[in-house]
């Protein structure tokens, strides 16, 4: 994977404690734990600081070519729903220079088997221009405007609403998100005739999901903050932001939060959130959410930001798909980050994220895959001069640790001390007992002299040093 370099002070952000710290040791059990943010980190030191990695971009895996599309298709939902990957957007088109409307908008479908290959099946509902041979799964209707649907894993979950979506009304006096559900994906229903939230803009990506570490449904929608007067209407200190809110049946929506973020996070535009739980972190919510620049030519840049608990965020102010990557990236609106994280076989070492192109413009719309490194979000990268990293005292379940990390050259190296929760090195897990880990790997299993069995440490407190040079430091986890 291709590793940038950013400048020293676009990390400022990042820096900022987001969290404050605990007196009582973390508990981790077995869970994987990132380090983008300072949920686990105790004290750093040399050499050392935390670098924000693009993804690779790679093919282009849907175009909206066909007839009902267009230039302006876009908030496109992925999801995997067993051995199949499924895809939910909207299509829709406008004239290039005069941007006036060309078609209605319509909610289509397309599914594949491997994330690259994707197929818009003829499903046979909605007519278009005399012919039902199309992917369209909703044609009109009030609350149809950016669908945005999700596979709900609640185990109480009935099987007909197995597939939840939230819509926007457009409706008069009935501003706000309508509730949808579906037993396949492909047949909907609107659920009530009101909506089930009200306070915001909703001309976004609005989205919600089940959130199983907390047992509840949450979303999150687009707002206007104070001074924002409508869509051309700007008062100094007004900008497009992020709310959000948690139900337990998704229909009835306890009061909201407008989502904070550490002092001396620049305000800025964020048109969507993509804001979802870490698949392998669950307890991890992570977001792209787009920068808007409107007056920079009205164009966009997905950023990433992390959170513990849903509305507040660690933001990182570079964009993670520049409007360098390929192609047609630079127009009007034409790099949203979609709203999905896969893991696609055979490809175990990866994640695939997609993002839009060609908005606007005289071509139809694109989704390309750009792939991440597996945790690769964030690094602690460590220098030539070397660096070191304490974690806050942690109780573990297991019997062994991992590693995700990679060496940038051959002096890179890592070793890692376990030590008790008041910093004293623990006897046979010293760093003159450690095996230096070199190269590249992500589950690289840590071991000392004489081993790598910590049972008789399960459960009591310890913390974790780790020491680097010329190296990047994505997670850990205990087994």
């Amino acid at each position: 994977m291709t590793i940038r370099l950013l400048k020293p002070a676009l990390f400022c952000l990042a820096l900022f404690p987001a969290f404050p710290a605990v007196a009582e040791p973390v508990a981790l059990g077995d869970h994987l734990e990132l380090f983008a943010d300072d949920f686990i980190v105790g004290e750093t030191s040399g050499d050392l600081e935390r670098h924000l990695h693009r993804p690779e971009p790679k093919e282009v895996v849907l175009t909206a070519d066909a007839p009902w599309e267009g230039n302006t298709s876009g908030y496109y939902t992925l999801f995997q729903d067993g051995d199949l990957y499924r895809m939910i957007y909207r299509g829709w088109a406008h004239d290039p220079e005069t941007k006036k409307q060309l078609r209605a908008e319509v909610t289509c479908y397309a599914e594949s088997d491997d994330g690259i290959h994707w197929r818009k099946p003829n499903l046979g509902l909605f007519e278009w221009e005399g012919s039902k041979d199309n992917n369209i799964i909703i044609r009109s209707g009030n609350g149809i405007h950016n669908f945005t649907a999700f596979k709900d894993s609640n185990p109480d979950c009935p099987p007909e609403a197995r597939y939840k979506a939230l819509g926007g009304s457009k409706e008069k006096g009935k501003h706000g998100l309508m509730y949808f559900r579906s037993a396949d994906c492909i047949h909907w229903e609107q659920v009530g005739e009101e909506p089930v939230i009200t306070e915001g803009a909703f001309d976004s990506q609005n989205l919600a999901f089940w959130d199983s570490e907390r047992g509840e449904y949450r979303a999150h929608w687009r707002i206007f903050t104070e001074g924002v007067v409508n869509e051309k209407q700007w008062k100094p200190g007004g900008y497009r932001a992020i709310r959000t809110a948690a139900s337990k049946d998704f229909v009835h929506w306890e009061p909201h939060h407008d989502l904070a973020y550490p002092e001396g996070t620049p305000n800025q535009h964020l048109y969507t959130n993509a804001v979802q739980p870490y698949f392998r972190a669950p307890q991890i919510l992570i977001g792209f959410p787009t920068r808007y620049l409107p007056d920079e030519g009205q164009r966009v840049e997905p950023i990433f930001m992390i959170s513990r608990d849903g509305v507040n965020f660690r933001r990182f102010n570079e964009p993670v798909i520049p409007e360098s990557a390929p192609a047609d990236r630079q127009g009007n609106r034409s790099n949203y980050m979609t709203w999905g994280m896969l893991r696609l076989p055979g490809k175990p070492d990866e994640i695939s994220v997609y993002a839009t192109e060609a908005y606007y413009g005289p071509v139809p719309g694109r989704v390309r895959r750009f792939a991440y490194r597996l945790d690769g979000f964030v690094s602690m990268r460590t220098g030539n001069d070397g660096g070191e990293l304490l974690t806050k005292p942690l109780t573990f379940s297991g019997n062994h640790l991992t590693l995700n990390y990679t060496t940038l050259a051959k002096r890179g190296s890592v070793k890692i001390e376990l030590q008790n929760a008041d910093g004293q090195p623990i006897d046979g897990f010293t760093l003159a007992d450690a095996t230096p880990l070199t190269g590249d790997s992500v589950k690289a299993t840590v071991t000392w002299k004489g081993g790598h069995d910590l049972s008789e440490l399960s459960g009591k407190p310890v913390r974790v040093r780790l020491v680097a040079t010329q190296a990047d430091l994505f997670s850990l986890r205990f087994h």
